[in-house]
Formats: C-alpha cells, sequence, structure tokens
C-alpha cells in the first residue's frame, strides 16, 4: 500500500510520495517562490536542479500561483540549449471545462485559439486568471523523457483557476516537443505582467 509522508499536516509540505495513482515514487528536486518574478526557470545543472536521464518522467506543480496583472495567461516554453533560448517548436492540444457558483453556466470547450502547430511561441497553460486577492491558478506539467535524443518530448498538463466570476476553470492540454535534442531548461511566465505570488515544484518520478 502506498503511503505519503507528510510535515505540519499538509500535503504542501509533503517531502516524500509513495505511488500515487499510477506515477510512482515522486522525489523533490526543487521549489522555487514566485515574489513579483518576471519568470520562473529550473536549467539542468543550475541552482540543484535536475532535468536530465535521472528520472524518465518530470513533474511541475503549481501551487496557488498569483498573477500581478488582472485577465492574463500562464504559459511555458522548453529550451535546449540550457535557457539561452526558449524557442522549442511545439504541437498542442487543449481543452476546457467551466462551471460556476451559480449554476447558470458550464462550458466544454476546445481551445483552438490557445493550441499551437509546431509553434515556437509560448504554450498557454490556462487563461483569463484574475489578480484579485484570492484568484490564483494551481496544477501540473509532466514531462516525459527530456533527456532523450531519440524521441519527441511528450507533455501533459491540467491546470484549474479560481477568478472573479465566482467559477471554476480547468484547462486540459498535452502535446508534444517536437525536437529529438535534449530538453535541458523550462521557463514558466504570465502572458503580461510578473508572478506576483505562489510557487512550483519540480518532481522526478523514479
Amino acid at each position: 500500500m502506498a503511503l505519503v509522508k507528510l510535515n505540519n499536516n499538509g500535503v504542501k509540505n509533503a517531502t516524500a510520495f509513495g505511488s500515487i495513482t499510477g506515477l510512482g515514487d515522486l522525489t523533490l528536486i526543487k521549489k522555487i517562490t514566485a515574489s513579483s518574478s518576471a519568470s520562473i526557470s529550473f536549467v539542468d545543472g543550475a541552482s540543484s536542479v535536475v532535468l536530465d536521464n535521472t528520472y524518465k518522467e518530470y513533474i511541475f506543480t503549481f501551487n496557488n500561483i498569483h498573477p500581478a496583472t488582472d485577465n492574463t495567461t500562464f504559459t511555458f516554453n522548453l529550451s535546449v540549449d540550457t535557457g539561452s533560448n526558449y524557442n522549442v517548436a511545439k504541437t498542442t492540444t487543449v481543452f476546457r471545462a467551466f462551471h460556476d457558483e451559480g449554476d447558470s453556466s458550464t462550458e466544454l470547450d476546445y481551445l483552438d485559439g490557445l493550441d499551437l502547430a509546431n509553434g515556437t511561441g509560448v504554450q498557454a497553460l490556462v487563461e483569463n486568471i484574475g489578480n484579485g486577492n484570492d484568484e490564483s491558478v494551481s496544477g501540473f506539467l509532466r514531462l516525459f523523457e527530456p533527456s532523450s535524443t531519440t524521441f519527441v518530448k511528450h507533455l501533459i498538463w491540467e491546470v484549474p483557476s479560481y477568478g472573479s466570476s465566482n467559477a471554476v476553470n480547468i484547462q486540459y492540454g498535452a502535446g508534444y516537443g517536437n525536437t529529438t535534442s535534449a530538453v535541458d531548461a523550462i521557463q514558466f511566465t504570465m502572458g503580461s505582467g510578473n508572478i506576483d505570488a505562489g510557487s512550483i515544484s519540480l518532481y522526478g518520478v523514479n
């Protein structure tokens, strides 16, 4: 039976996870806390970050990411040159589900405006994020075998947000980085403004 080791009785303070929903054992590699940050980057070999063939899969978890600018988009991009350039071509598919507290509006949409077709620009994880005091984004991104020099780099993400419309908006996406070079860095940004608060943690999947 899988066990979860918790500190201070909180999942966010967990130092080790057992086999959760088939993911395997997770090892915390690095946690970065935002403070009016223009971007948050994880670069292999820098600041104790590991993003190589040590693990077959990496998971980035987002905890209450809060933007400085209202109505913006949380994005990412990949690098194959240790962060000198974040411009890996990506092909993706994105859809979302929406439901408000008043039970008056529900949606399930394919977001063709957020998908990429071999595009080198940033990929949106979730859009329309508000900057109210109680508005934020959480969720995760999974990156498979980034160090492979044989295969493209598969990605899956699931990112819910809460906004001023008093509703849950969750976006799901999948795709691949169209490169057989090793991906050795990833950068998270807002479409406009800084990442005001929140944290991103990087885990390796054993």
